[in-house]
């Protein structure tokens, strides 16, 4: 099969539950080997998105391409190219942890990936049934069975929920290494430093339409997003001072903090002070919005503004 320009496409898509329209003239595309990370608040319609990709439920209006792949006419075809975590999912209460890796292989004709299960953490629970597995296990096990058959496009749906730290932090390894070997990934997440550090461009939903599309850089950089600059000084001389740039300030602990439209021009003149002032620098730091603030700005404004 020839290499389609676009890993997943999603243009116009419509999809309505009687009267309640979950997702509205939606349009977005992801290039092969990236990351592309899908962010909302509980209803904007991320879920409902994700299972009309993977051929879970049938769009109103729009289309839709995995790999070139309908997912609706071409099922077949399509569970050969893709893999899915979902949100909830669930075994037979008595298999076993090898028993469902061997299972799930065996439907793909590939051998089974033990060693996946092994970097999961299941070393020592292959002989564990999936009633007697905790929460975060559960989701393991599913993230095992999805990358199982080596997809070169995975849909992972709130993968990290349930899992620990050192879990979580395995499994953005994971994607990272995944991004590497040229796989797509789609992740929805509600997770914003876990889209912020391994996405490498994010779409946030709302009400059922896109509110902001970019890079996690550019969507921190946009509207009204203000550079954080704080600052501590020996003698704490720079209470009340105006400073290029400086939209508002505020007292944090020994820090003075300013929210800056103009980082250059509000450092240079913070540090022109402090030597004007006889005073001495302890601290400087200088910090972009983060994206949750980026994504609580768009959310609780209504749009990308």
């Amino acid at each position: 099969m020839a290499m389609a320009e676009w890993a997943i496409e999603v243009r116009g898509l419509r999809k309505a539950y009687g009267g309640v329209v979950a997702v509205s003239d939606l349009s977005f595309t992801v290039r092969p080997g990236e990351v592309f990370g899908l962010l909302g608040p509980n209803g904007a319609g991320k879920t409902t998105t994700l299972e009309c990709l993977e051929g879970l439920r049938r769009a109103d209006e729009g289309e839709l391409r995995v790999l070139g792949v309908d997912p609706v006419r071409e099922g077949n075809r399509l569970r050969a190219l893709l893999g899915v975590q979902l949100q909830v999912s669930a075994l037979p209460p008595t298999l076993r942890c090898d028993e469902a890796m061997r299972l799930f292989c065996a439907y793909r004709g590939v051998p089974p990936r033990f060693e996946l299960l092994e970097r999961l953490g299941f070393a020592g629970r292959f002989g564990v049934q999936y009633q007697s597995l905790s929460t975060g296990y559960r989701r393991r096990l599913a993230l095992a069975l999805a990358l199982a058959h080596d997809p070169p496009v995975v849909i992972l749906d709130e993968p990290t929920a349930g899992l620990d730290v050192s879990s979580r932090r395995e499994l953005h390894s994971l994607i990272r290494e995944l991004r590497t070997q040229g796989t797509t990934v789609l992740l929805a997440t509600h997770d914003m430093a876990e889209a912020e550090s391994i996405a490498d461009r994010v779409a946030i939903m709302l009400g059922g339409t896109l509110a902001a599309l970019g890079t996690p850089r550019e969507l921190t950089a946009a509207a009204g997003s203000l550079t954080r600059v704080s600052v501590r000084t020996v003698n704490s001389r720079l209470a009340g001072a105006g400073y290029p740039g400086v939209v508002r300030s505020a007292r944090t602990d020994e820090y003075f903090v300013y929210y800056s439209e103009d980082t250059g021009a509000t450092v240079a003149a913070v540090l022109a002070h402090i030597r004007e002032m006889g005073d001495s620098l302890v601290d400087l730091r200088v910090e972009r919005p983060s994206l949750e603030e980026r994504f609580l700005e768009i959310t609780e404004g209504g749009g990308a503004g």
